[in-house]
Formats: C-alpha cells, structure tokens, sequence
C-alpha cells in the first residue's frame, strides 16, 4: 500500500526504549530492528498494547490508545524513530476504544484501516458516550466499577476519527519495502478482529484475540471462533507474539488464552443445563489456574455471552447489563 525507497533504517534511540523486548515496562520496546511494541502495564482496563512497523521511508501503527493524553505519550516516544519513518497507514485491530479512540491525534494525512465489522461496532461507542456512563449517577456497586475501570481516562479529550478503509479476510500492505498482512479472525472477543502480522520479523500483534495476564472479555463470540482464531496466531509460526493487553508471550502464552476459553465454555455449559442463571452459575465457577488473572469479574460477561450460544432465542444483553454483571461480580470477590 505504500512506498518504497532506499533511505536506510535507523536505529531506536536508547533514551526513548525501554528495557528490552520482552520486558514488561511502560514504554517502546525494540521487538526486531524495525518492529517496536509500546506496552502498557498493567494490561488492564484501557492499558492496551501498540505497536510501530517501519519500513525504509514509512511506518504502520498498530492500534492508538484509549484517550488523547495516553496517545499524544505514545507518539511522542515514537517520535525519535518517526522523525525519519513517520507513519502514513494506521490500523486499529478491533472496535474497542482502547485501541482506536486515540485516531483524532494522528496527523491528518495518515491512512487508518480496519476490518469493516470493527468499524461498523465504533459507530455505536464514541469516547464522548463512554465519559457519559463513567460520570453518569448510577446505583453501587456499579458506579464505583466503572468509575475504577474509565474515572482516570480524558475521554472529553479524544474526538472519534473513525477508519476510513475497511477490508473483509485478508489485506496485504507494503510498508516502506515491508510486507504486513492483517487477517480477520473475528467475530470473536469483537465482531471486527484482525491480526497484523509481519513475516519478515517472525511478529504478530493480536489485538483482543490475546490478553496475557488478564482475563479475556467475550463481546461477541462465538468462543469456538476464538479458539481458532488463536491456532490461527499459533500457524504464523511468530518468534514474537504482542498481546493486546499485558506482557509480549509465546506460544504457551496463547495455548493458556485457549485453555481459559475453553474452560469457561465447559463449565458454563454444565450449569446452563443444570438451570442456573447467569449470576449465579458465575459464582459458582471456581477459576482455578486462571483465578490469579486481572479482572476475574469478566467471568460473569463470559457466561452471559455463552448462555446466549447455547441458547440462539436468549435476548443479547446490553453492554451497560453486562458491566452492572461484572460489577457485582468484583463486589462479592472483594
């Protein structure tokens, strides 16, 4: 999609990378010599993972982060390796606004790409919506939920510049020389996920598809599509894995995101037959190796997804439902 030159790359400047690239530190981490990971610890709420490919006269983003402020640090550590690469094609990698509120600080000529299900979801939540449920006066114990999840965030800060090229299955760029190849695995944590991989760097950024650390969040579904969406990442055969929440893993790291899907799918099942309702069979699901995970809560929005497979006639629950769920749940596992 874009160009190719013979200007040559240029080194990261030490003073702007963090410690190594499999480190877990706040900050640009040199992945190969023209791949770079920004990671954000904790992995949790809105602390999602980005990600800079440069070729030798232009760069791609993977993903911009969840509000003005956040993006404006990133760009700016980027910057030293933008000077003389900038970035002329971003693509955000699903629908969540942790990964795409952060377009409007992207300088107006940068191209932003998206699997076309991801941008008809970022219609429906702007970050002007999503500062209006953080502030909004809801009942206990959701509005101290949600205000722990967003209540750091500057959303009134971020405008919604949405993609303005969308794709379905497979799309292929050329970035300065280098080949990046974004594949949509979705409908799985979102309607719209895509893939960014870079064969050449043996790199995938993941988006959703991968939270290492933290507990993965089914929107959308179905889990089996998840699941393989995962032996889609595991078929890359990529020496480096970038998550879109919490620390750079290997291929362990996406069997054990397998291994949670199906777990809660099971287990769910069982209690679904056995005619327990949603709260209820949530709390009655021990987490057992994957208890130690951020945001266990997430359970109770998984069960009510997969209650909704196992029974295609179930109304869909609305996302504000689905929070005031999680919210109970954290309250009775504090």
């Amino acid at each position: 999609m874009l160009l190719a030159v013979s200007s040559p790359a240029l080194p990261v400047d030490p003073s702007r990378c963090e410690a190594g690239p499999v480190g877990y530190t706040k900050g640009l981490h040199e992945v190969t010599e023209n791949v770079h990971a920004y990671l954000q610890p904790d992995g949790g709420w809105g602390r999602s993972n980005t990600g800079l490919i440069r070729g030798t006269d232009s760069a791609l983003l993977v993903d911009t982060c969840f509000d003005a402020p956040l993006t404006r640090q990133m760009l700016d550590r980027m910057s030293p390796l933008t000077a003389h690469t900038p970035i002329e094609v971003a693509v955000n990698t699903h629908g969540d606004g942790d990964h795409w509120f952060g377009n409007y600080e992207l300088p107006a000529g940068v191209d932003i790409v998206a699997a076309e299900a991801a941008v008809a979801e970022m219609h429906h939540l702007t970050p002007q919506a999503l500062a209006a449920l953080a502030e909004a006066e809801l009942e206990q114990p959701m509005r101290d939920y949600l205000r722990r999840a967003f209540g750091a965030f500057a959303f009134a800060e971020s405008g919604a510049r949405l993609p303005g090229q969308t794709f379905t299955g497979r799309l292929e760029l050329t970035v300065g020389g280098t080949l990046v190849e974004l594949i949509e695995v979705g409908p799985a944590h979102t309607a719209g996920d895509l893939l960014v991989h870079v064969p050449s760097a043996r790199t995938v950024f993941t988006g959703d598809i991968l939270f290492i650390g933290s507990t993965p969040l089914i929107w959308a579904g179905p889990v089996d599509n998840w699941i393989a969406a995962c032996d889609t990442v595991l078929g890359l055969g990529a020496e480096h894995i970038i998550p879109g929440h919490g620390p750079a893993t290997d291929a362990e790291g996406v069997r054990a995101v397998q291994r949670y899907l199906r777990f809660v799918r099971d287990e769910a099942r069982r209690r679904f037959d056995a005619g327990l309702d949603v709260p209820a069979a949530a709390a009655d699901i021990e987490l057992g190796e994957f208890a130690g995970w951020l945001q266990p809560e997430r359970l109770a929005a998984n069960v009510d997804r997969l209650y909704r497979e196992f029974d295609p006639e179930r109304p869909a629950t609305d996302k504000v439902t689905l929070f005031g769920l999680m919210a109970q749940s954290h309250a009775r596992r504090a």
